[in-house]
């Protein structure tokens, strides 16, 4: 019987090498394993997942017009599907977790999905927080401060390296923009005067 699966974390945790692995792993066996990612994330190029050490895999993309439930049937036109793969899932709109829940319970198709818990100011991204509430599976990925204790928030920085409070909550970046971080940094650069 599949499930739906939210794998989660800070940035720098290996959300996207486990992805990457996981797929090999279904295609290595013979078995298709599709991968969506978010279009607004090109940094390694138009429809690729790529991970910091070097993986990489082509992708279909979704926005959020993208319908999933359409996407996947008609994929499975084409064939079986064993195992579908999101990365990037934070950007999931409300609809298409659901649409997911449906692949997985009306299809039998696994899902597992991919992404970060909170944004640079503490919150859920609209997916995950969708996702935390309804996955079958719910898996932590973890990285670490620089203190070394265990990070589960990201910092943004802007172009000087100063710590952004506000603003858009999406702003794709990677080592250039965020910083992963335990609670206790987090709280101290982000939230200094909000107690």
């Amino acid at each position: 019987m599949a499930q739906l699966y939210f794998y989660y974390s800070t940035m720098n945790a290996g959300k996207s090498t486990s992805l990457l692995q996981s797929a090999y792993n279904y295609r290595e066996r013979g078995m298709r394993a599709e991968i969506f990612t978010a279009e607004l994330d090109d940094r390694f190029g138009v429809g690729k997942v790529a991970s910091r050490i070097g993986l990489t895999s082509d992708a279909h993309l979704f926005n959020a017009a993208t319908n999933l439930w359409d996407h996947c049937v008609e994929l499975l036109s084409q064939g079986p599907i064993h195992c579908l793969f999101v990365d990037e899932a934070q950007f999931l709109t409300k609809l298409q977790v659901q649409q997911l829940m449906q692949v997985v319970d009306e299809l039998d198709v696994p899902v597992l999905a991919y992404g970060l818990r909170t944004d640079f100011r503490g919150e859920t991204f609209e997916g995950s927080h969708h996702l935390l509430a309804w996955a079958d599976k719910l898996t932590e990925l973890k990285t670490v401060c620089s203190c070394g204790r265990k990070a589960n928030f990201v910092v943004r920085r802007d172009e000087a390296g100063q710590v952004v409070r506000s603003g858009e909550q999406v702003q794709v970046g990677g080592n250039d923009k965020y910083e992963s971080m335990c609670r206790k940094h987090f709280r101290e650069l982000v939230w200094v005067n909000e107690s």
